[in-house]
């Protein structure tokens, strides 16, 4: 139970950034974006490449990844999805209309990865064992969740104790009420969009260090951070890793005691779960 534990939660780290990334689209901007697993594997793709052409750590590629990525999805933004927020009348025909628009850029991103590296990437970095509380871990792993932990804890305070950080929630709550208060809704929007997908991109390049992927992955990716998202609750960040915690823990465990083939499935059964009982997520506040 110690392995599991210590496994889940650590996997949960990467589960968490993701998913960050994608409450802060969806909860802030109001926009569903299903290209978030490619952004993901677009970030785990240049840590590949800067490492295996020029040998340069996936950790220095972090930090190179976060004006690149932030400025690709602040582009993304501007001129493809703000004249979908500015047509749309409703919040329900933004959402439809975004999620069309951003499953056809998931197949544009799966073709630029594609022309670059056409199958499967992976590599070696700080792969070394290490031992926690007596379960076996690697290196690699328990760095991946201390970057995260440290982006996770750095996301909220900013969100709560800074002002930019205050206008952000509270577009995420009324976007009619803020503009009422003076905040600038379109730019809150395309800041909360380009730097959800900027975290997003972090959590590829650090998943890269352990996890071999390629061009078709990142709909899993997506896919469970959708169900992190409305475990947690839309637009609550601190749901969004407690949420990653427990999907972390309970994958892990099915696949050590169950079946591995079966992870996925136990994820959509809390998806399932919640949507049934707790709709509004963990931490997600009843609508009237």
């Amino acid at each position: 139970m110690i392995d599991i534990l210590i496994s889940g939660l650590l996997l949960s780290g990467t589960y968490a950034l993701v998913a960050m990334g994608l409450n802060l689209q969806y909860g802030v901007a109001r926009i569903m974006n299903l290209a978030n697993g490619e952004v993901l594997v677009l970030g785990a793709l240049a840590a590949f490449w800067l490492y295996t052409t020029s040998q340069v750590s996936p950790l220095l590629t972090v930090i190179l990844v976060i004006p690149v990525s932030f400025t690709g999805n602040w582009i993304i933004y501007r001129f493809l999805l703000t004249p979908l927020v500015k047509r749309s009348k409703t919040q329900g025909a933004l959402e439809v209309d975004s999620i069309l628009a951003t499953f056809g850029l998931s197949f544009i991103i799966i073709g630029i990865i594609v022309s670059i590296e056409g199958g499967f990437f992976a590599y070696k970095y700080l792969s070394e064992p290490i031992r926690i509380l007596g379960s076996t871990t690697s290196l690699n792993r328990l760095l991946a969740f201390l970057v995260a932990a440290l982006i996770g804890v750095a996301l909220y305070l900013w969100l709560n104790f800074s002002r930019p950080g205050v206008a952000v929630r509270a577009v995420a709550v009324s976007t009619e009420a803020s503009g009422l208060v003076g905040i600038n809704v379109p730019r809150v929007s395309a800041i909360a969009f380009a730097l959800g997908g900027t975290i997003t991109a972090v959590g590829g390049a650090l998943i890269s260090t352990f996890i071999t992927l390629d061009a078709s992955m990142g709909v899993v990716f997506t896919l469970k951070a959708l169900i992190i998202v409305i475990m947690g609750g839309v637009g609550e960040i601190r749901g969004s890793i407690i949420a990653a915690g427990i999907l972390g823990v309970v994958e892990t465990g099915v696949a050590t005691l169950v079946d591995p083939g079966l992870t996925l499935a136990s994820a959509y059964l809390i998806f399932v779960l919640i949507l049934l009982f707790r709709p509004q997520g963990l931490f997600g506040k009843h609508t009237t």
